[in-house]
């Protein structure tokens, strides 16, 4: 169809992979990530040693562990990477139908490690989390469905898409998982907008998902008392949010030194959910500024990139992945100064996890694919000549 539409577009088939793939990729977002992982890992040098001595291990299990993790997310991503838009679509859609089946099997086979929510497999020497690789694989499957309710006699492809976000909502809702939950319903959002939705219908289910929530803070004790928690005027200094919040006041501008930090002896989840805390003590608001703004290159230039780009299904799959990847970083970086309630959301590429980590690999690896520089001229030339 862009053929038809624009014409041709030239491919040098004699050019080697490596080569046009090092001259097309976004180099700065990788850098980017690269950097995040690498602070993920001098983190993890500070804050995984006492989680390790409590558990009677040695003192840089989690941090070898996170190496091996990561080491497998960077050779994913970079292999995502050297893909085509088209194999990266085929892909995703069986990734995403193999982790919606996990998904789906979470309450039978199931466990929740003790943390009140069944969200992961027990695989003996690991542990497997489905929805962080449904994320990347559902982006994608929603672009797909979208672009082609675009083309002409196409599918109702929105909808289809609304049904199926619905369904992976509900179902994350069970264990309960609502920040989960808010992630894919933000990233279809996202992607529904650019599409070209109404303004009347995006609000009309701004409104619903107000009334969910209403529903759930009336009907899970789980949800609720997170609300409660951070609606509270008052921190309990004992509880993770405590811990962490006094740890980011004890930090100041410039931190109180490397080793030094206290926080990491109190918060049992200061390798995950609260490394930013960890990061903001020891090594200051410096620290945490550069992590923001690493965060934000990845997602500018990816949206940037993004705005030339013409072929519908790229755009959207591209700016569903890069909205998804900036704002599951805000909220873990806004419940640790208590901007959010609790949600139980790593920080992407920083925290450990290997499921985070891995799907990570997959989800960035499939954005820089759809952001290499393809041969295709910029829309705003495109119009320009057909205009004369």
């Amino acid at each position: 169809m862009t053929e038809m539409v624009y014409g041709t577009v030239p491919v040098y088939s004699g050019d080697p992979v490596l080569p046009r793939w090092w001259r097309t990729i976004d180099k700065w977002t990788m850098s980017c990530i690269l950097l995040l992982f690498g602070i993920g890992l001098l983190l993890g040098l500070a804050s995984s040693p006492p989680l390790a001595s409590k558990n009677g291990l040695e003192p840089f299990h989690y941090v070898s562990r996170q190496a091996f993790f990561g080491g497998v997310a960077m050779m994913v991503m970079l292999a995502m990477s050297m893909m085509t838009p088209q194999m990266v679509r085929r892909v995703a859609v069986v990734g995403f139908l193999v982790s919606f089946i996990a998904l789906m099997g979470l309450p039978l086979f199931g466990t929740d490690f003790g943390k009140g929510a069944v969200r992961w497999y027990s695989l003996g020497f690991a542990s497997f989390q489905p929805s962080e690789f449904l994320k990347p694989g559902f982006v994608v499957m929603a672009a797909w469905l979208m672009a082609a309710g675009l083309e002409i006699g196409g599918p109702p492809g929105r909808m289809y898409s609304f049904v199926l976000t619905v369904s992976i909502c509900l179902m994350l809702a069970l264990q309960p998982d609502f920040g989960q939950a808010c992630l894919v319903l933000f990233s279809w959002g996202v992607m529904y907008f650019v599409a070209g939705a109404p303004m009347m219908i995006l609000l009309v289910l701004a409104a619903l998902v107000v009334l969910a929530g209403s529903f759930a803070y009336a009907n899970s004790e789980h949800f609720a008392r997170r609300i409660d928690g951070f609606l509270s005027p008052d921190v309990d200094p004992t509880t993770q949010l405590g811990y962490a919040t006094n740890a980011i006041r004890e930090g100041g501008f410039f931190g109180v030194g490397v080793g030094e930090g206290q926080v990491k002896w109190s918060l049992p989840d200061a390798h995950t959910d609260f490394i930013i805390a960890v990061a903001a003590e020891e090594y200051g608001l410096i620290c945490v500024i550069a992590i923001i703004a690493l965060y934000s290159i990845v997602v500018v230039r990816s949206l940037m990139r993004l705005m030339k780009e013409r072929d519908p299904f790229i755009r959207l799959a591209g700016t569903g992945l890069a909205c998804a990847f900036g704002v599951q970083a805000m909220i873990n970086m806004g419940v640790a100064v208590r901007l959010l309630p609790a949600k139980g959301m790593t920080l992407p590429f920083v925290s450990y996890g290997g499921s985070s980590l891995i799907a990570g690999g997959i989800a960035m690896g499939m954005l820089l694919a759809f952001t290499r520089s393809r041969p295709q001229g910029e829309i705003g030339d495109i119009l320009m000549r057909r205009t004369r």
